[in-house]
């Protein structure tokens, strides 16, 4: 059975999260929510969230999973809300243990949050097979970007995370904590190595000027034109590009509120004992 999707875009984050279904009236996986968060004033909104809402009740799909393709370090994820709205389990790759630890450093977070996992419900591992309704899916680690990527293969179609990008942006980077360049590549290889014609659905376009927002491409295109590890391009080569290109970029404007939120499973810090939720911003550490 095929996958129906329906991508949403979010201008605000230039993210593209997904809905995938079997059937109308069937079961689906939501991958890579967004949820809203003025950096400014300190609020969140689900607005993104609810669109997505909107069309699993007019489709009269149940959920079944809630899909994390990584610890996201550009928006919040809005898994924890969507779950209370719509049920589902959410999921993430095995290796998020390692990413909560790192964070769980940087942050200074006290022994109630115990970097295990736990606050997802389900870990999952390389190659390993799960069911959305009629569809089958498979986890297939992408380590690189983080310790902690996870693409999602559903038929001829692979939602790729942040592992590439469309040709013209091309791909992630490597230099948050735990990332690693060459592990990048060898997983972009990895995902290159799947037949022609494969569907690689991205979860972000930065696009340039001179055209719109754009989130699908194949195989093919990306060996072809992928401006940072067409084919031809060695190891070596990509890695020294990445480590030099990485070395001039800016932090993502949410990554310190994004990561105490997705390394939660979309959930905030508790809140203090005045009743008000707080972010903690580390000075001169990142």
């Amino acid at each position: 059975m095929n996958p129906q999707i329906q991508a949403f875009f979010d201008p605000s984050t230039w993210t593209i999260s997904y809905v995938v279904f079997d059937q109308p009236g069937g079961k689906c996986a939501i991958i890579d929510p967004v949820w809203d968060y003025d950096a400014k004033s300190g609020r969140t909104g689900t607005h993104s969230a609810d669109k997505l809402i909107a069309f699993v009740r007019a489709q009269k799909l149940t959920v079944a999973w809630i899909l994390e393709t990584h610890a996201h370090a550009d928006h919040l994820s809005s898994a924890g809300y969507l779950k209370t709205q719509l049920g589902g389990k959410i999921g993430i790759g095995s290796g998020i243990p390692a990413v909560q630890k790192t964070f769980k450093k940087i942050f200074n977070l006290g022994d109630e949050f115990v970097p295990d996992g736990h606050h997802f419900d389900h870990l999952f591992e390389d190659g390993e097979v799960f069911q959305v309704g009629g569809l089958n899916a498979l986890a297939i680690s992408v380590p690189g970007h983080t310790p902690a990527d996870m693409a999602y293969q559903f038929a001829d179609t692979v939602f790729i995370g942040d592992t590439l990008f469309m040709p013209d942006v091309g791909t992630a980077r490597a230099d948050f904590p735990g990332g690693d360049a060459r592990r990048l590549f060898k997983s972009i290889r990895k995902l290159l190595a799947f037949p022609a014609q494969t569907r690689l659905l991205m979860c972000h376009d930065y696009p340039p000027a001179t055209r719109a927002a754009q989130w699908e491409s194949t195989v093919a295109l990306q060996r072809a034109h992928n401006i940072h590890v067409h084919d031809g391009v060695s190891e070596d080569d990509f890695v020294a590009m990445r480590n030099k290109r990485d070395a001039t970029l800016e932090m993502p404007v949410l990554l310190l509120p994004s990561l105490q939120v997705n390394i939660r499973a979309g959930h905030l810090p508790s809140a203090e004992d005045n009743g008000v939720v707080y972010f903690k911003i580390p000075v001169n550490l990142i």
